[in-house]
């Protein structure tokens, strides 16, 4: 089998297999999971009073995360051929801060472009450019200094994302562009089913649900990214394989496996453990080696260390 280079896909993968005519592909996995997710979200939200924090916040986390990994499905055409059946399926935004059609939008902008983590070219980009890093405040280098932590990068990178997020929306607004008034709309409907369930129905407290859930589950999908892409002169260089701790495999629904995401973004989450056992070798070897055990072995060499400089690109010893 040969790992095809990486192509075009994203948030409009489905389109060019979706014809008028073509009949409906169904994954019936990720629509059994989805419906899990769902189901075990109203059961831990409706029982939330009879519950310790200390339960909620690990099984919140965790399922507002797996939510975002079934987001990340969506875009690139799961569990159908259908785009709308995708959106559909995900629709409820259970971590409340990214309309899912933004989220798409900068996820094909990721995978189309050919310079990966470069802060320009790459809307998912941690790093800073080095024109950007020269006029910086000291304290806010310190700060993208902490964040390059993995503990920086969990606990700050949430809010982070979300000030992003709103930052460049308020910048398209205040130029008079409102392209992403649609997306907004359709956000607050999410959002507001969401909570009318969760603060209407359950009378979870508006802040809690935030620290107990939505917050952590954002903070687990900064673990799976904290590594995924790195400053490598070589772009084919730059993307990981973290070899998971199977309750995060599943979380991430084997995004871990990035590199051969990247290689390979059609595939859906259940089908990329066995592709990754055959063809384990030459992937590490096209991706120079850039692997991980496991998150055990990343906690223990980043939780208070820098994986890197926040500069882009990285500056090479001569």
């Amino acid at each position: 089998m040969h790992l095809r280079p990486a192509r075009p896909h994203g948030g409009r993968p489905s389109h060019a297999v979706c014809g008028a005519a073509s009949p409906i592909r169904v994954e019936w996995p990720t629509i059994l999971l989805a419906a899990s997710v769902y189901l075990i979200f109203g059961l831990l939200t409706w029982f939330y009073h009879a519950l310790p924090w200390w339960l909620v916040l690990p099984l919140g986390g965790y399922l507002v995360g797996l939510h975002g990994s079934l987001q990340h499905e969506a875009i690139h055409g799961h569990p159908t051929n259908r785009p709308w059946l995708n959106e559909l399926a995900v629709f409820p935004n259970l971590w409340l801060w990214l309309p899912f059609r933004i989220y798409r939008e900068d996820h094909t902008r990721h995978h189309e472009t050919e310079e990966l983590a470069d802060p320009i070219a790459d809307p998912e980009s941690f790093y800073v450019s080095q024109s950007a890093w020269q006029t910086m405040p000291e304290l806010l280098r310190i700060h993208y200094w902490a964040r390059n932590t993995l503990l920086g990068r969990t606990v700050l990178g949430p809010a982070d994302a979300v000030w992003k997020t709103a930052r460049r929306e308020l910048q398209l607004i205040l130029r008079g562009d409102f392209q992403h008034s649609v997306e907004w709309a359709l956000h607050a409907f999410s959002v507001a089913l969401v909570l009318a369930w969760v603060v209407g129905v359950c009378e979870i407290p508006f802040v809690e649900y935030i620290l107990l859930f939505a917050y952590p589950g954002l903070a687990l999908t900064m673990l799976r990214s904290y590594l995924e892409h790195r400053t490598h002169p070589d772009p084919a260089k730059r993307t990981v394989v973290v070899e998971a701790e199977p309750v995060l495999a599943f979380l991430f629904l084997n995004n871990n496996l990035h590199a051969l995401h990247h290689a390979e973004p059609h595939l859906a989450w259940y089908q990329l453990p066995g592709y990754y056992r055959q063809e384990r070798a030459r992937l590490l070897s096209e991706n120079g080696g850039y692997r991980f055990s496991g998150y055990w072995e990343i906690v223990r060499l980043f939780l208070l260390r820098a994986k890197e400089t926040p500069r882009y690109p990285a500056p090479r010893a001569r």
